[in-house]
């Protein structure tokens, strides 16, 4: 008989639902397929129903003081709040506060979304590498300097420690645990199950790099980067975009860097990969007139492109990520 597993998430009051109830399905889709013995319970501060940011409210099997140890895997979702300018990820102290006393006697700790910050505050992640959901990114960096933070992975490993991105990545990060435990063919077996893309690299971006930047303060900039993913075959060079703009092209550069944090050919290029990332995902066309379409040119200019900014060919980004039949 295979030995128990022992996970256990905690749970706290406006936690989110998904962090929670998605790796849970995971390892649950791992004991049916590959005969293993994950036991998966959920711990609170005070033990019986918690409600969730979604109003649903789960009933957690121990509460905080009950658990002195013997965890293989502790799994840390997280909550956000509403704020002017956008979500900011919420701190409970309970659950800080247990995290740094039962970290030392647990296997491997997980942190799911915005969870990342509670590991932070409980000085897990001090001169780690690690990921959150892109929304709250720099709230982490900024709150914890010791801390690198890169935006953009689905999640990230130090050491024992992994770091996961938001949403659906909950599901990755707990695919990616079941491959370090079971191996690859069972991870596959769930991925099937769960109808999702066979296991997402930690590398592949979970978020669209021109989409996701903050708007421009200067209404022409924001109309401009518009116009530039409307606009992605024509030219988009810094004397075009300058001369549409009626700027110089060393103002225009300079402008457009401190309005949007990246340089003019760097944000181009960014909005044609993603560009192409979805007509990958959507259509049979091939490599070359995507490449056209775009405005990246040759298939050799499509490679250099997608091997710089994803890490992966556009065949291999197709295989992996085609979304129709």
């Amino acid at each position: 008989m295979p030995l128990i597993h022992r996970v256990l998430i905690a749970v706290f009051p406006d936690v989110d639902l998904l962090d929670v109830t998605g790796p849970a399905e995971v390892f649950a889709l791992a004991n049916r397929e590959g005969g293993v013995r994950y036991e998966v319970r959920l711990a609170s501060p005070a033990g019986g129903a918690v409600t969730t940011s979604a109003g649903v409210r789960l009933l957690t099997d121990v509460a905080f003081d009950e658990v002195d140890g013997g965890i293989d895997t502790l799994i840390v979702p997280g909550a956000v709040a509403s704020a002017p300018a956008g979500p900011v990820a919420l701190i409970d102290q309970d659950v800080v506060a247990w995290v740094e006393r039962i970290a030392p006697r647990v296997g491997r700790i997980a942190s799911v979304c915005v969870g990342a910050h509670l590991l932070a505050a409980a000085g897990l992640l001090d001169g780690k590498v690690a990921t959150t959901h892109w929304s709250t990114a720099d709230q982490l960096a900024a709150e914890y300097p010791r801390i690198t933070v890169d935006p953009d992975p689905i999640f990230v490993r130090s050491g024992r420690v992994w770091t996961g991105a938001g949403i659906s990545a909950c599901l990755d990060l707990a695919l990616a645990l079941v491959t370090e435990d079971h191996g690859e063919e069972l991870a596959l077996a769930v991925a099937r199950q769960l109808v999702v893309y066979l296991k997402r690299q930690g590398g592949q971006s979970q978020f669209s790099v021109p989409l996701s930047r903050p708007a421009a303060a200067r209404r022409d900039i924001d109309d401009l980067q518009l116009y530039i993913t409307e606009h992605l075959g024509d030219d988009l060079s810094v004397a075009a975009l300058a001369a549409r703009m009626s700027l110089s092209e060393r103002h225009f550069a300079r402008v457009f860097r401190q309005e949007t944090g990246t340089g003019v050919a760097a944000y181009v290029e960014a909005a044609r990969v993603e560009a192409a990332r979805r007509l990958l995902e959507t259509t049979d066309d091939p490599l070359a007139a995507i490449g056209a379409a775009v405005g990246l040119g040759s298939v050799e200019t499509l490679h250099r492109a997608f091997r710089k900014l994803l890490g992966t060919s556009p065949g291999a980004y197709r295989r992996r990520f085609r979304t129709i039949a």
